[in-house]
Formats: C-alpha cells, sequence, structure tokens
C-alpha cells in the first residue's frame, strides 16, 4: 500500500471528465504543458488523498486525452470519477530549468518595485495568449495585471518570497474612461 501525501503538499494536475465508451476510459483536463505528461508524473491522488489513481494515457484525439485509470474497468465506476480533480505530490515534479517557475511556486509572492515600493502580493498567474501575466491583491494596485518577462520582473526570490518589479511608464497608472453621453 502507497503511504499517502500531506493533502497540503499535492498539486493539481487535471481533472476527470465524462466516461469514454463502456469499459472505463475517460476523457481527462490535464493542466500540464504537454497534456499526455500527466500520467507521467507517477501515483495521482484525490484533493484529501484519501484516494490514488494510476493514470494511462490511451489516446489524444484532436488534442484532448483518453485515459484508463487501474481498476476502472466499466462505465458506472468511471461516471462516478466524473470531476473527481487529480493532484501529484509536489517533490515528483521535475527541477525547473534556471529563470522557469511554477506557477504554484509564485502565487503568494510579495512584489515590490526596484524602488522599494510594495504593490501587493501574487494572487494568480494566467496566460491569456501573449504570455504570463500576475495578478497581484492587497496591496495600493488590487487587481491590477504585470506581464511576467524578464524586462518588467527581473527578480524572482522565491526563497525569499518576493519578486522585484521595475513597471514601465503607465503601466500603474489608473485606466480613465471617456465620459458616457
Amino acid at each position: 500500500m502507497i503511504t499517502p501525501p500531506d493533502p497540503l503538499n499535492l498539486v493539481l494536475l487535471g481533472k476527470v471528465g465524462s466516461p469514454r465508451g463502456i469499459k472505463g476510459d475517460i476523457w481527462v483536463k490535464s493542466y500540464t504543458v504537454v497534456p499526455e505528461h500527466i500520467a507521467s508524473y507517477g501515483t495521482l491522488w484525490n484533493e484529501d488523498a484519501s484516494k490514488s489513481f494510476s493514470l494511462t494515457v490511451t489516446g489524444t484525439p484532436k488534442g484532448l486525452l483518453i485515459a484508463r485509470i487501474k481498476g476502472v474497468n466499466d462505465r458506472n465506476t468511471a461516471e462516478a470519477l466524473k470531476g473527481t480533480e487529480l493532484y501529484l505530490k509536489r517533490e515528483a515534479l521535475p527541477l525547473t530549468e534556471k529563470d522557469v517557475f511554477y506557477h504554484l511556486d509564485l502565487i503568494g509572492l510579495k512584489v515590490q518595485t526596484t524602488d522599494g515600493e510594495f504593490l501587493g502580493l501574487v494572487d494568480a498567474v494566467f496566460d491569456f495568449g501573449a504570455g504570463d501575466v500576475l495578478e497581484l491583491i492587497d496591496g495600493p494596485f488590487n487587481d491590477v495585471f504585470i506581464p511576467f518577462t524578464k524586462d518588467i520582473v527581473p527578480i524572482v526570490d522565491i526563497e525569499n518570497g518576493q519578486l522585484i518589479v521595475d513597471p514601465p511608464e503607465g503601466l500603474l497608472e489608473p485606466l480613465e474612461y471617456p465620459a458616457r453621453a
């Protein structure tokens, strides 16, 4: 039997979707950069680490994942897992290259300018198609988005829990909307 990990040390990697067919296959939404890699990191867990899953990808039609979970051999069992989020122990993730970061490592970091002005905390990391942006909260610029580029965020200090930002002119200025007639 596998020893369950601490639920506070789990990273969300994907979510079980609908069953596919009658033999227990499932659709899986993967949050990994290469979607099919979700099955290559080892044992996956549910949110409270009370159940473990051994996942095998069986197909990738149109960029989607079809998978099997060991022990799930029929549609009813697969249907019961629909919506289950799939987590991995944090330490099972591969080390990153220099200047590459897991989004989860950026969440909660304190953000300040190169002049030492506190801007807030990283609440989320998004990619709307033009590269990663950091959403900040709990500072003077609530709900501001900072482009996560080397030019704008020259220092990422995960060990000390902070990011140093060199905002270009206008980035932190309030938006002014024209009056409506």
